[in-house]
């Protein structure tokens, strides 16, 4: 049991009780940053049986109130011969004592809490005398939720019910233990009167005492913006000692000065109170340590002209973004991405014969910007290609496609070349077809290459990112070997795995190649100094599947496999360490399919789904804790089976598209665009789009890189030239959108309703003095009237 000492302000004094000794042990804590003591300052030995309960006092530095079994005591602490006070003793064990703020009484519950019998109210310093006696009220349990609404607050009597709001809070986690904060502590701009800690313990029971702090609020909903409630927020006390022990057991009843307005210290403390409360505790720079000198009393705002009126300077976008980054915990500025399917007149649609059944490591088909290959379940391995400039409904006759007399097991475009495609067939070989421009007219049986080497099925197939005419493929014959698409032969082979090779993956400077296998192993390679892994570390548990790529600017890898229960999972590693093992990880969902990932160099957005998945997940990785962002996912009205990535280009820079893919469904090719929400789309997002690298431009030949040469893509801006980026957009002034408190609680008179009433329908009816819309119009002469006669 822990309680923190209220009137500490430059150190922390922590209690710590060890029952199974009887002791009460206090400890001095120094700066976060320093070494922590090893020994306690103080040990105090009541002799009264096991304690339960201890409390500091409110208003005297050093005095102590502890539950023994049967009976409370007031220990001084600089004194360790014998409590002040504390020989009368109840027949009950003590569960819950707690030391009001007027100083001079001591309140405690006995009975077990969950049916409690009586409330005794004792004069603390003669604790044989009972003062009053009660039944208790359940408001009154410091460890419940509710008392963050049913404590009383001074400015709250005559306001609506409060609404309990547990920032980062999990509906599935249970609450081990709560302690309410200081008022200083509220956060004034987001109207919170109440502010306390829930400690949660982790799924597997481990108890965390900081890494699970989370922080509950209670907050007054009203319809005032950024202004500050001087009705709810009055004076508060601040955090040092009115009297010593010796002064308050004389008789003394002195309260604790308010150091500074409450108006004042919550202007300081609204952005910087709470600090990470993903780990548990404030940072040692917080305000809360030096309450007393962090601010001038003069410039508070009842004293500073220009906010008599209670209202507080609008915080910068800045400040706002840090306040909901203090509360919340790190979010990713992609968090609100929305995936939409584009219109009807993009699509592909009447695809028959569709293959549905390609091998895991296949990533069901494949797309660059002007064309795509999609497999059919047609005898013969048939690939069809479909022109992105063609859309629309298909004929219901037959198609020209590639034919490669055997299985396709996994086929990809050159990155390159749009025209170039490579197929690896079952039979162990690999094709190059070469696509006439305008796409196909007839049915292609000859490829342009042929390349042979592996001994058996080959599992898939990947290009070399910088060198053109360099692909690397895995086998079941597990080898990893490189081709020279220049020459038509085999280069390298790399030697190591033990079992399936899941994926492979080149680096972004193409100078690594990383693979992961069934063997439950992470594997780096340098092709061109060795044939053996430079690094091996642990990788996923699951033998179902696992795809690699590289993320951070090659700094690290993200994998996506399965775990021991076959659950989906996300793992990074360290591209320096892979022996170390992940670094984080996350758990996905359940699903039979592989996740296979496309990542974003220029955002460090991942986009993930499965094949016969209907959702997309969508992260921003980071270098540094929590190193995965959670962003909204996007999906499809039915399963999907695989969704490829065009180059950044093909983004829509007016419309804040950061990727654009096709997807590909049962009979349909449909293009899905995912955006980022912006207010000022008029203006190019440049903090969303940097300069993208021109990866479909090659950097060097395969016979440079083979021969140990390097290159890097060159970079090109995406902002149009008539668009002005939204850095060097005019500054607008901050618009007061609500009005005041003092509008919206001031009580009006009967008379004053009345005129208001009056006011409003005269309104509607309109000015009386104006003249009716007949009146303006022609009669008719005399002699045009007709006469009967």
């Amino acid at each position: 049991y822990c309680v923190i000492y209220p009137a500490a302000h430059l150190f922390y004094i922590i209690l710590f009780i060890l029952l199974s000794v009887i002791q009460v042990k206090l400890w001095r804590l120094c700066d976060p940053e320093l070494e922590q003591p090893s020994s306690p300052e103080l040990t105090l030995h009541p002799g009264q049986g096991r304690l339960e309960l201890v409390h500091f006092h409110p208003t005297s530095s050093g005095l102590l109130a502890v539950g023994a079994a049967k009976s409370p005591l007031i220990w001084d602490t600089s004194r360790q011969d014998a409590p002040l006070a504390g020989s009368y003793r109840w027949r009950r064990e003590l569960h819950m004592l707690h030391t009001f703020v007027c100083t001079r009484r001591l309140i405690a519950l006995k009975s077990p809490p969950l049916s409690l019998s009586s409330l005794k109210v004792r004069a603390a310093r003669l604790l044989s005398v009972c003062s009053k006696r009660s039944r208790p009220p359940s408001e009154l349990l410091i460890h419940s939720p509710s008392l963050l609404l049913s404590q009383p607050h001074p400015g709250s009597e005559s306001l609506p019910c409060g609404q309990l709001n547990t920032r980062g809070c999990h509906g599935s986690q249970s609450g081990i233990g709560r302690d309410v904060l200081r008022s200083d502590a509220c956060a004034t701009a987001d109207r919170q009167l109440h502010c306390a800690r829930q400690l949660s313990g982790p799924p597997q029971g481990v108890l965390c005492v900081f890494a699970c702090s989370l922080s509950i609020h209670s907050v007054v909903l009203q319809n005032s913006g950024q202004e500050f409630h001087e009705d709810l927020y009055p004076d508060t006390v601040g955090s040092t000692p009115a009297m010593s022990a010796e002064e308050w057991w004389q008789g003394g009843n002195k309260q604790v000065i308010a150091s500074l307005p409450a108006t004042s210290f919550n202007k300081i403390l609204t952005y910087n109170v709470l600090q990470d409360p993903g780990h548990g505790c404030s940072t040692s720079s917080s305000p809360l340590s030096t309450p007393s000198s962090s601010a001038d009393p003069s410039r508070s705002p009842s004293s500073t002209s220009g906010l008599s009126s209670g209202f507080l300077p609008s915080p910068s976008p800045s400040q706002s973004a840090k306040a909901i980054q203090s509360l919340l915990g790190p979010t990713s500025k992609f968090r609100h991405i929305q995936g939409a399917v584009m219109h009807r007149d993009t699509h592909i649609t009447n695809i028959r014969g569709l293959n549905l059944t390609t091998p895991g490591e296949c990533d069901g088909f494949c797309v660059n910007r002007q064309r795509m290959a999609v497999p059919l379940a047609i005898s013969g391995g048939q690939i069809a290609v479909f022109e992105r400039s063609q859309p629309g409904k298909l004929p219901d006759t037959a198609l020209p496609t590639i034919q490669n007399s055997v299985n396709v097991v996994d086929f990809s475009w050159d990155p390159f070349d749009t025209h170039r495609l490579a197929v690896a067939g079952d039979d162990a070989k690999i094709r190059v077809w070469q696509v006439p421009e305008g796409g196909l007219k007839e049915t292609l049986t000859e490829p342009e290459l042929i390349l042979q080497g592996h001994t058996e099925k080959i599992y898939s197939i990947k290009f070399h990112p910088l060198a053109s005419g360099l692909l690397v493929s895995s086998s079941y014959d597990l080898t990893v070997r490189l081709w020279n698409l220049e020459s038509g032969g085999e280069v390298k082979i790399l030697t190591g795995h033990q079992d399936q090779v899941f994926g492979m993956a080149w680096s972004p400077d193409g100078k690594l190649l990383a693979t992961v296998s069934k063997d439950g192993k992470v594997r780096i390679y340098d092709p061109r100094k060795s044939t053996a892994p430079v690094q091996e570390g642990p990788g996923p548990d699951g033998p179902r599947g696992a795809r690699i790529l590289w993320v951070c600017e090659g700094k690290y890898l993200l994998v996506s496999g399965f775990d021991s229960r076959s659950e989906r999972q996300l793992c990074l590693y360290s591209a320096d360490s892979l022996s170390s093992g992940a670094i984080a990880s996350t758990q996905v969902d359940v699903s039979p399919s592989t996740l296979i990932p496309f990542y974003d160099p220029d955002t460090s957005v991942v986009i993930l789904t499965g094949k016969g998945d209907t959702r997309v997940l969508i992260y921003e990785i980071v270098p540094e804790e929590p190193y995965f962002m959670d962003c909204s996912c996007f999906n499809s009205p039915e399963p999907h089976k695989g969704l490829a990535f065009l180059p950044k280009t093909e983004c829509n820079v007016r419309d804040v598209e950061i990727a654009v893919g096709l997807m590909l469904t049962k009979a349909t090719v449909e293009p899905v665009a995912f955006r980022v929400p912006r207010v000022k789309k008029e203006f190019f997002q440049d903090d969303v789009y940097t300069d993208t690298a021109e990866w479909w431009k090659p950097a060097l030949t395969a016979s440079a890189w083979l021969s140990g040469s390097n290159g890097q893509h060159k970079k090109i801006s995406l902002k149009p030239k008539d668009m002005t980026p939204v850095s060097e957009a005019p500054k607008e002034a901050p618009v007061r959108k609500y009005m005041p408190s003092s509008f919206y609680l001031e009580e009006k008179t009967d008379e004053q309703k009345k005129e208001e009433l009056l006011s409003a329908m005269v309104a509607k009816l309109g000015n009386m003095d104006d003249p009716l819309p007949q009146e303006s119009f022609e009669g008719v002469d005399e002699d045009e009237w007709v006469s009967d006669k």
